[in-house]
């Protein structure tokens, strides 16, 4: 008896022993899998590399985690996440206006010491757009990667083109496209003459209008830092916009930003629609656009002169100086922004769909050629001819095309844009959207130093 009450109690202690072996593996385990945050935009791009995670997770064992917002939201969370250290978000989705500023107050990770010499050889550093590169690189030093480059364009539907007997040039004006959009515009069919951003943001509304601002002659600064909101250059720029919007733009218009004019496109409600070329892969592809087959192309429209009528943008990946995975986090950023995820994107929606902007081989590439040859050569030219450094008619302190490279401008351009919905929604006149703004923006500049 006292035998076999001996072996249940070694029997109860192997088993608790077994147990606790198991779990402490079990915890160990946990302990080495490691999970990223990631922060982007709800892009369909974004969304597609969001569907192929899985892929990195089995290469690499690290797993990851997307939050995917509005743009407007995007940018409101991250800027207040790196600014104050949080560490929400290991990798942070940027743009070219963000990282020089973000770089300087050390916000985010220099990259430049995690290109060994292996991986700048299996990456292909020197394969990346350098005019994209420049852009994203503060002291010398790169600070993101590229996950898609972007020039702006007009698209149009050919179908709707050819009904209204019009014919689109290859570099429209935007007397042109107004003349276009008054003869194509059908409330009765639910059909518009053109669909533009018109949601508040500096980033959504403030992108096209300061192309137009630019190629109508004017400009959001003179030399001394002196705001331009009421010049005539400025006004009559603005004017002309928010009054195509009105007359001829689609319903609802201060709630359409980039998505939304996108969907209206490929839904062949809108004749046409002037914004960034990275939506040309989506249109064309029957699978996401009904209307795949009637989209056409061409340049950004000109007005007064071609100088910033077409900007320079690169949504990319950074990793935030507060992320505790910078390594696992590199690894993700040259992933995703590789030849190799190309392909993979390509093998699933293919080579029409994959991220644009950012890679010389893809132009190169024939199979690249063969599917995006209706709109690859507009894209690649527009992103080369684009000069964010000389992008107004008339001398201007500032860098960039369709923002100001100072960190003040996130708040000018949203105030700003803000201020004009409401002329768009009618609720005011341009005019007195602009004095307002002015006002605003001179109280902002003083504050900040730069206008006694």
């Amino acid at each position: 008896m006292n035998l076999r009450r001996l072996l249940l109690a070694l029997a109860l202690v192997a088993a608790a022993a077994v147990a606790a072996t198991s779990a402490l593996a079990s915890n160990v385990h946990r302990q080495k899998t490691t999970t990223l945050t990631i922060a982007t935009v709800n892009n369909s791009d974004m969304v597609v590399m969001q569907s192929l995670s899985s892929q990195f997770t089995k290469k690499y064992g690290i797993k990851v985690k997307f939050v995917t917002l509005p743009e407007n939201t995007l940018r409101q969370k991250i800027t207040s996440d790196v600014a104050t250290g949080g560490g929400q978000f290991d990798i942070a989705t940027v743009g070219t206006y963000d990282v020089p500023i973000w770089a300087k107050n050390k916000w985010l990770v220099n990259l430049n010491p995690y290109f060994t010499k292996s991986v700048k050889a299996s990456y292909d550093l020197n394969d990346v757009i350098p005019k994209v590169r420049l852009g994203l690189s503060y002291k010398n030093s790169l600070y993101a990667l590229p996950f898609y480059g972007e020039s702006s364009m007009t698209f149009y539907n050919k179908k709707l083109f050819a009904a209204a007997g019009l014919k689109m040039p290859l570099h429209p004006t935007w007397t042109q496209v107004a003349g276009f959009a008054a003869k194509l515009d059908n409330k009765a069919k639910n059909q518009y003459g053109i669909c533009l951003r018109a949601l508040p943001g500096w980033g959504e509304f403030g992108a096209p209008l300061t192309t137009v601002i630019n190629t109508f002659g004017g400009q959001w600064f003179n030399m001394k830092w002196e705001p331009q909101l009421t010049s005539p250059a400025f006004t009559k720029a603005v004017k002309f916009y928010v009054d195509l919007i009105r007359a001829h733009g689609e319903p609802s218009a201060t709630s359409s930003g980039f998505t939304e004019c996108e969907t209206a496109m490929a839904q062949g409600k809108a004749g046409m629609w002037v914004d960034a070329t990275v939506a040309a892969g989506l249109l064309t592809n029957p699978t996401n656009s009904p209307a795949a087959k009637d989209i056409g192309f061409a340049y950004a429209p000109t007005e007064v002169t071609p100088l910033g009528s077409h900007w320079l943008w690169s949504w990319s990946l950074a990793i935030e100086s507060s992320s505790k995975n910078k390594d696992a986090a590199f690894k993700f950023l040259t992933w995703a922004t590789s030849k190799g995820y190309q392909k993979t994107v390509a093998a699933k929606n293919g080579w029409g769909s994959v991220p644009p902007g950012t890679r010389i081989s893809l132009y190169k590439n024939p199979n690249y050629k063969k599917a995006a040859g209706a709109f690859a050569g507009i894209v690649l030219n527009s992103m080369l001819t684009a000069d964010p450094t000389h992008s107004t008619l008339n001398p201007a302190p500032y860098v960039g095309v369709q923002f100001v490279g100072i960190p003040e401008f996130q708040q000018i351009g949203t105030q700003v844009t803000q201020n004009l919905a409401a002329a768009v929604a009618g609720s005011t006149s341009v005019e007195s959207a602009l004095a307002l703004s002015q006002k605003q923006v001179e109280a902002i500049m003083k504050k900040a130093g730069y206008l006694k």
